[in-house]
Formats: C-alpha cells, structure tokens, sequence
C-alpha cells in the first residue's frame, strides 16, 4: 500500500473509530447505521453473514442479537473467532452449502460481497449486481417470512433491475448509503423487508460465485 493511502486511512475517523472499538474494520459503522434505520436485529434472531472477513459486520450482528440469537459468517477468507458465532468457510453457490446452514431459516441475510476491482466501471457495476443476485438466489431458500435482506452493491444503471426482481417477494425494498460509505465510493445497500416467499424448486441451485469475488 502506498503511504498516502495508509495516512489517508488514519486520518479516517470510522477507521480510527473501529480500532479503538475492536470491530475489525470501518465497515462495521456502515451495519450500525443500517440497524439503526432500519431496526434490522432483535434479541434471539437467526443472522447470515455472507462475505463476513474478516467481522466487522459479524461482531455488530452478534453484539445485537444477544446470546439468545446466533449468527453464522460464511467466508471462504480465516476469520478469526467471535463468541457466538459460527465460522463456516466456504462460498455462495458452493455444493453443499445449504445443507451446511441446517435447517433452521434466518431472520436476516447480510451480504457484503464485493467483486475484484477491474478498473472499468461498468464491468464492476455488473459485477457487484451478480453478486448481489447469487446472495439472494440463496436469501430466498433460507430466509423466514417477514424476513429481511441486506446486500452492498454499486450504483449504476442495473440497480433498478435488480432492486424491482428483489422486490417482487419483499413488501418494502429500499436503497441507502451509509455516513461510514467514503464519498468517492460508489457502493449503495440495498435493504430489503417483508419477505413473501415465492415458489423456490429445491432441485434448483444456488448460482456458484465467479472468481472475481473477494
């Protein structure tokens, strides 16, 4: 890294701010604020955490869903141990991951999978709108009624397209951007709620991720 990223990063106060607090990276504000707009966690809820290395987002989510709830951070990067939490190394689409999850549904999906950066914007864009598809092609087989989806991606011109195919199985879809998300960032979450589950064949599979994911 060049070391005018590295001051750039210390004079970052989320950065500074999640040092201090152990919460292993900025990104961990990003999911504080999303809670609290949206009252994503209550005590004793089912969280997935897909894309969860190296915690930051899987130390929030075990914080506020208490002992009585459980979160499961799926990554195929080491993440190192939280108490409470289920570690399981692996990837959206691999064979076998769904039985892995068990059988008990989740009350809420996170995903903050980001692709390799190109450099063309476009194909990033389109990029983090299948990976943003493939969280939900799983989201869909394991998430509760009424339940909520979460998922990073860049803005661009799929956004809508996607959003309105999320949609069609939730009550409420909405897009947001964090105060923690860098100005020059591009990324937008999506935050989906009231999901209607919809006819899912179980012999249908979960996109497998492509190599450009992180």
């Amino acid at each position: 890294m060049g070391g005018r990223f590295l001051r750039e990063r210390r004079r970052d106060p989320f950065y500074r701010a999640a040092q201090q607090q152990g919460l292993r990276s900025r990104a961990a504000f990003k999911l504080v604020y999303l809670n609290e707009r949206f009252h994503l966690f209550r005590a004793g809820r089912r969280v997935l955490d897909l894309g969860a290395a190296p915690g930051g987002w899987t130390i929030v989510a075990a914080e506020s869903v208490g002992p009585r709830g459980h979160v499961v951070a799926v990554d195929p990067r080491r993440i190192e141990p939280i108490p409470g939490v289920e570690v399981i190394h692996g990837r959206v689409g691999d064979p076998g991951l769904r039985a892995r999850l068990g059988p008990e549904p989740f009350d809420v999906v996170l995903s903050d999978l980001s692709p390799r950066i190109s450099g063309a914007y476009g194909t990033d864009h389109a990029r983090s709108a299948e990976l943003v598809r493939a969280a939900w092609a799983l989201a869909r087989r394991v998430l509760v009624p009424k339940g909520t989806f979460v998922a990073k991606m860049f803005d661009g011109d799929m956004v809508s397209a996607v959003l309105e195919e999320i949609g069609r199985e939730c009550e409420r879809i909405r897009r947001t951007k964090p105060p923690a998300s860098r100005e020059t960032s591009s990324e937008i979450y999506v935050v989906a709620t009231g999901f209607r589950p919809g006819p899912v064949a179980e012999t249908e599979p979960v996109p497998e991720l492509p190599d450009f994911v992180i």
